[in-house]
């Protein structure tokens, strides 16, 4: 059984992009967590990745050896202005590593480096209602149950639930915007 002191966490590389691709076509493919139903292409993954990183936002990998076991970002919760103090976190775990704590390290290092910008929520939007693991990782990394969309997926021929949950990230909603951010 592997430790967790082997396995690292660090900042996505350009270079990342095809294991990146392959985890999430695998989530794709079998899984109901997404509901992307054809996987994007390596190109589209590195484009998504940039799109990420132009936001100044994180996006991870976790390393163990050299094989990247699962990835996590934050991305823009939603495009009009408002949100800007919102985001929405993914984290997807290759097969061969699931239920290993990797989901509990990238979450927690995502988590702080967005409470080091200017981001005060952090939104979980869950695919599956029965992805009781995703589910049980976000509440004990301190989101709590914002709500239920019923039925609003079609996979693998039945209707899916997403599950949404937040957790405030810094003072949350107890801090005000920055005079320049106002």
């Amino acid at each position: 059984m592997s430790h967790m002191s082997d396995l690292l966490v660090r900042n996505s590389t350009a270079a990342d992009a095809v294991p990146i691709s392959l985890i999430y076509a695998y989530h794709v493919m079998h899984g109901t967590a997404t509901f992307e139903i054809t996987p994007p292409n390596t190109e589209d993954i590195a484009r998504r990745r940039g799109a990420v990183l132009d936001a100044g936002l994180p996006f991870l990998v976790a390393e163990r050896g050299d094989v990247v076991a699962g990835y996590a970002y934050a991305g823009l919760y939603r495009p009009r202005p408002a949100y800007r103090f919102t985001i929405e976190d993914s984290i997807y775990i290759h097969p061969d590593h699931l239920r290993k704590g990797i989901g509990r390290r990238l979450l927690t290092e995502l988590i702080k480096q967005c409470e080091l910008g200017r981001w005060r929520q952090m939104i979980a939007v869950i695919g599956d209602s029965g992805n009781a693991p995703s589910i049980r990782l976000h509440e004990d990394a301190g989101f709590r149950h914002t709500g239920v969309f019923q039925s609003v997926g079609w996979k693998f021929g039945r209707w899916l639930d997403t599950v949404l949950m937040q957790r405030p990230l810094g003072a949350g909603d107890q801090s005000r915007a920055g005079a320049g951010d106002a």
